[in-house]
């Protein structure tokens, strides 16, 4: 019986603000193509949506920062993602973005539905106004004191220095990051969405959900115990979706609330690229459908809490089935950080390392019920001691067999069936039951346990002896395993789809009959010619000291003209005392050849005042003046840290102060 359910699989909308890095693949893109690729070959109606949010203050604040136009950013990242994930094999059915007249149109609409129902309530709130900008500051277009620890250039919305939470108003002494004026205190008016009122829906669906995972209920539970707050719709900002009212010029819809409508605009435009306008409606409306949300675990209150209740609300839409949310990937043991420049780039590591060995290590070490951890020790065992010494063997020795002991070609098989194809279509089943629950860990360890099977059929038939005795049982032996290859392709293309190809190719047969329940049947014909056999995964030796320094950070490269913008230079430490009431900041007195300089740092944790004077150590000298605990810093010294040590840069030998660092 044909299976009728529709599935709407979703992947958070990345931020065009950055290059993608492996945290983000592992947390919601990866996991979400497997399924996708899974359910496809079950022939089932799987639709996988995704796309660039393109909206709010960091992009205007980028722009800003590069002189450039907001559209110009998110052209940059969008496409550079686009490419990425293409480059990893994510196979999405539309990669859109918000910025598209489509998503305007369909968040304006959705916006006016909430309003014509009398559900969005308004409300008078103090802001800081520029007078000289002609705008409202939203938190990160202003900079000032911060009231806990009185760094002087803390944002709106947090102080870099002792990491509090704040407000625009809590600042003493703002200015706004665009011209540098004094900002007032004006009245706004904002539209907000009623969440508090949804809570006992909410609360009722959510308990609804019984295989959902712990750490989402969990999540949405503590949620529900502090507390639900309605929230601000509208925000007094340029770059963004315009509120389609009059008299609210110069507001937008808070990306929170538009970002996720961008699943329902990208299903719109995909069935107008297919020429059935009026599709999307059957997979937002549909009662035979299920909506799945592939997403980190930051992203779990808006999938599960926000957008569920905006549904509700609308009260025509279908909700999540599931949010199966995954916690976080770390590097090497440190957290993976898009601003602290900690990550390897997905753009990166696939110019150098095959693609499938990417995914291979992400798969099978997936953050699903707790934080995980990516090493390059592991890609290299991943890639040695199983993709290439348990798949690529059992392919490569299988066809290297064939070609040399039966002219290339798949010999012919004198029985119907045999009990190693019955054991490979049982595994798949199991390997189903995992994709099915959200196991993509398991998924993968169970789809490496058909291959392991495969080997030990070869060996323990031994079709090298089998060859000098009985060539007809030899030839059985390797119809066998060419028609398990075949099968092994099927079952490996959702981890490993590139080496899915790669294998057919080796086969020298199509995908007509490349669909999961056609694992363990008898596919290859008997005398058929088989194509070229090469190594699927040639062994790797890396080295972490050689792999270069673009791999392990997660910011946009520079070329050497920027560089030479810093200034740096050699400078001798006349005095050094403690900064009071610090526990981290030294006040360094400083010679840079005919100047003095005072600069403070964070180093008093490592380092003693009586210990640095006299010493000469590397400073960038041409850094913006700011103001730390009160005490104005003209500079920065270098250092270098380590498992929570820190060391200062000097010179390898005794140079005057003032030398220019080249």
């Amino acid at each position: 019986m044909e299976n009728k359910t529709k599935h709407l699989v979703t992947a958070a909308l990345p931020y065009a603000n950055g290059y993608l890095h492996l945290g983000h693949i592992a947390g919601a893109y990866l996991p979400a193509d497997l399924y996708a690729r899974y359910k496809r070959l079950r022939n089932e109606n799987i639709i996988f949506i995704c796309g660039s949010d393109e909206h709010g203050t960091a992009i205007e604040m980028s722009a800003m920062k590069d002189k450039v136009t907001p559209k110009e950013i998110i052209d940059k990242y969008h496409f550079a993602n686009k490419k990425a994930f293409e480059d990893l094999g994510i196979s999405f059915d539309i990669y859109s973005r918000t910025s598209n007249e489509i998503h305007h149109k369909t968040s304006q609409d959705f916006f006016l539905d909430l309003y014509n129902k009398g559900l969005l309530t308004k409300k008078t709130e103090k802001q800081l106004y520029s007078e000289k900008d002609k705008r409202f500051l939203a938190d990160r277009f202003v900079e000032g004191t911060c009231p806990i620890c009185g760094y002087e250039e803390a944002r709106g919305d947090q102080c870099e220095s002792c990491g509090s939470n704040l407000s625009p108003l809590e600042l003493i002494n703002p200015k706004s990051k665009i011209s540098g004026d004094t900002p007032i205190i004006k009245e706004s008016v904002n539209f907000y969405f009623p969440l508090e009122s949804f809570q006992p829906k909410l609360e009722e669906w959510i308990k609804s959900k019984k295989n959902w995972k712990s750490n989402v209920i969990n999540y949405c539970q503590g949620w529900f115990k502090t507390g639900l707050k309605d929230r601000a719709i509208t925000r007094d900002l340029d770059w963004g979706v315009k509120i389609p009212l009059k008299d609210f010029e110069g507001k937008v819809i808070y990306v929170w609330f538009e970002a996720p409508i961008g699943y329902i605009s990208a299903t719109k435009e995909l069935f107008i690229e297919r020429n059935e306008p009026g599709k999307w409606k059957d997979y937002w409306f549909g009662k035979d459908v299920k909506l799945i949300h592939f997403i980190g675990k930051d992203n779990i209150i808006f999938h599960a809490l926000v957008f569920p209740a905006m549904l509700m609300a609308h009260g025509d839409y279908i909700l999540a089935d599931n949010v199966p949310a995954n916690e976080f990937l770390n590097l090497e043991g440190g957290k993976l950080s898009k601003s602290k420049g900690h990550g390897i780039l997905v753009k990166d590591i696939v110019k150098d390392f095959n693609p499938d060995v990417v995914r291979y290590t992400l798969a099978a070490n997936l953050p699903e019920n707790k934080d995980a951890d990516f090493s390059w020790d592991d890609f290299q065992t991943k890639n040695n001691n199983e993709l290439a010494a348990i798949l690529g063997n059992f392919i490569n020795r299988t066809v290297v067999f064939a070609k040399t002991k039966f002219e290339n070609k798949i010999p012919a098989r004198n029985t119907k069936s045999d009990d190693i194809l019955e054991d490979i279509k049982k595994q798949s089943k199991v390997v189903a039951d995992c994709f099915d629950n959200y196991r993509f860990r398991d998924a993968v360890n169970e789809t490496m346990n058909a291959v392991r099977m495969a080997n030990k059929y070869f060996n323990d038939n031994e079709p090298w002896k089998e060859i000098k005795s009985d060539k007809e049982k030899c030839a059985n032996i390797i119809n066998n395993c060419l028609q398990i290859c075949y099968s092994v392709a099927i079952l490996i293309s959702p981890v490993l789809p590139f080496t899915s190809e790669r294998i057919l190719k080796i086969l020298n047969c199509d995908k007509s009959n490349f669909e999961w329940n056609k694992i363990g049947d008898i596919i290859l014909k008997d005398g058929e010619s088989l194509g070229e056999d090469e190594i699927l995964f040639p062994q790797l030796e890396i080295k972490k000291e050689e792999i270069p320094a673009k791999k392990i950070i997660a910011e946009e490269e520079i070329d050497i003209d920027y560089f030479r913008k810093l200034k740096l230079r050699t400078a001798k430490i006349i005095e050094c005392e403690a900064v009071p009431k610090s526990k981290k900041l030294l006040k360094l007195q400083l010679k840079v050849g005919d100047k003095k300089k005072q600069i403070v740092a964070g180093i008093a944790e490592h380092y003693k005042p009586e210990d640095l004077t006299g010493k000469t150590i590397i400073i960038v000298d041409n850094l913006k003046k700011t103001k730390l605990m009160g005490i104005e810093s003209e500079g920065m010294l270098l250092a270098a840290k380590k498992d929570g040590k820190l060391a200062i840069v000097a010179p390898e030998t005794e140079i005057e102060d003032g030398g220019e660092v080249n």
